[in-house]
């Protein structure tokens, strides 16, 4: 018997994002999954050292690598469609797992153990989900910021509404990451290499 996981997760890279904004540049959902990946097991570490948390920042960067995998099934819901109401919050969020049930009955059974918790939130990892869902915010900032620098005030309200959620998860890891590194991200090339 085939098994077409891992041949349906390379799609990734063909659903783009930010599909109702004008972009600079395209950006797709694989391209955001390794980015998200890199900053929540950054945001895991700097938990670690500057808060004495015990995060396992390994398995939030895996947490992260995977987290919209089942947009491979369901294409990138728009923000603004997403976050309307309660209602289409509730309903999208049921097609969201529905699609990684989806996606994991295409591995063979004795694999499925290995991959479910990565695609199915638990209680086990809940903190490290919400390093997860900062890690996708700080994501999205990243990317209006280099719009704004590109020239593209499309992404003007995102940034700020984006920079404003930041803010309000008021988690000492990500505040301590914006301190840190995200001045960087307003820099070309050759002044961050100074």
């Amino acid at each position: 018997m085939k098994f077409h996981f891992f041949g349906i997760l390379m799609r990734m890279k063909y659903i783009n994002r930010w599909g109702l904004m004008r972009n600079t540049y395209p950006e797709n959902i694989q391209q955001h999954s390794s980015e998200t990946a890199i900053l929540a097991h950054a945001i895991a570490k700097i938990g670690n050292i500057y808060f004495g948390k015990s995060y396992d920042s390994d398995r939030a960067a895996t947490l992260a690598l995977y987290h919209d995998a089942n947009e491979i099934l369901t294409g990138d819901l728009p923000t603004p469609v997403k976050y309307l109401n309660p209602s289409i919050m509730t309903a999208y969020k049921q097609v969201e797992t529905e699609a990684s049930k989806q996606l994991l009955s295409m591995l063979p059974e004795e694999l499925l153990p290995e991959y479910e918790s990565y695609f199915l939130e638990n209680e086990d990892d809940k903190e490290l989900w919400k390093l997860v869902k900062a890690a996708d915010k700080l994501s999205a900032y990243i990317k209006c910021v280099e719009e704004r620098k590109a020239g593209n005030s499309e992404f003007k309200e995102a940034e700020n509404a984006t920079l404003n959620a930041i803010k309000a998860l008021k988690l000492s890891e990500v505040d301590k990451f914006m301190e840190l590194f995200a001045p960087s991200f307003e820099l070309s090339l050759d002044e961050q290499k100074r």
